[in-house]
């Protein structure tokens, strides 16, 4: 396991890390909004064993840099992506995956640099674009009641904002309280000034996924109360090559609720592509 840092095009540094065989397959993690590369827990470690994971600290978040502006220009976290694939050298066959706001980023780095390095594509309850208006890209009840209060300066106020997601990460099914607190931790190491700007932006990424050229994969919880999963369905109606899985009962953080499953699912889709 190693952790490295690439340039992004506007000067922000990027900090990421690499498990795995080096000759694996790439499969690139996007984290969600005000999240880090440690939120995948147990699925990155099972998807290890097969693949060259890279975990993506997303600008803003983690150990990258969180520059005063930018957040709002889909160029800049293209560039991101982007530069995470030209420091480890990857030019052709990576599979790109964004949870939640990850499938912001994976959309937007889609829009402007194709799909040339690519293999396929995953999204996992997330959405394509954000914006008021923009198709497939309404938030749900867990998130619209947690904002103002999670952009706020004061800590109190901000816990109580992130309480408003309660199991909506970890799933009810058993007691996942250490991975629990990890996000929520993760979560408030965030700037509240980056975790507002991420929301005041338009993207609308739905043109670039009627083009798609390669593979898409939708994992979403049909119960997920973050990212309703008629985003998750406008993706899959729109990509031309889309494949599905409907998680009944199951919520917002699949890879936490069911690593296992998480992991087999996209080893299968990853095992499809040529």
């Amino acid at each position: 396991m190693a952790i490295r840092e690439v340039v992004s095009a506007d000067g922000t540094k990027i900090v990421y890390r690499v498990s795995g065989p080096e000759q694996g397959r790439p499969l690139v993690l996007l984290h969600g909004w005000a999240g880090t590369l440690r939120c995948w827990g147990t699925a990155a470690d099972l998807l290890a064993q097969r693949f060259r994971v890279i975990a993506v600290d997303l600008r803003g978040h983690g150990y990258s840099d969180a520059p005063e502006a930018g957040y709002d220009d889909p160029a800049n976290w293209a560039a991101d992506v982007a530069a995470v694939l030209a420091g480890e050298d990857i030019t052709a066959d990576a599979v790109l995956l964004g949870w939640s706001y990850g499938g912001i980023v994976l959309s937007d780095y889609l829009t402007v640099h194709g799909t040339g390095a690519l293999a396929g594509v995953v999204y996992c309850g997330s959405q394509s674009g954000i914006g008021r208006g923009v198709d497939g890209s309404q938030p749900g009840p867990a998130m619209q009641k947690a904002i103002p209060d999670v952009f706020e300066e004061s800590a109190g106020r901000a816990m109580r904002g992130f309480a408003a997601f309660g199991n909506a990460n970890t799933g009810p099914g058993r007691d996942k309280g250490a991975d629990a607190q990890r996000l929520f931790g993760g979560s408030l190491t965030t700037p509240p000034r980056v975790r507002k700007a991420l929301f005041y932006r338009t993207s609308d990424n739905t043109e670039t996924l009627k083009t798609l050229d390669i593979p898409v994969f939708v994992m979403h919880g049909v119960a997920d109360p973050v990212v309703p999963v008629e985003n998750g369905r406008h993706i899959a109606d729109n990509a031309p090559d889309a494949r599905t899985s409907f998680w009944d009962d199951a919520q917002h953080g699949l890879f936490i609720e069911d690593p296992a499953r998480f992991a087999t699912e996209l080893t299968e889709f990853i095992g499809t592509l040529s």
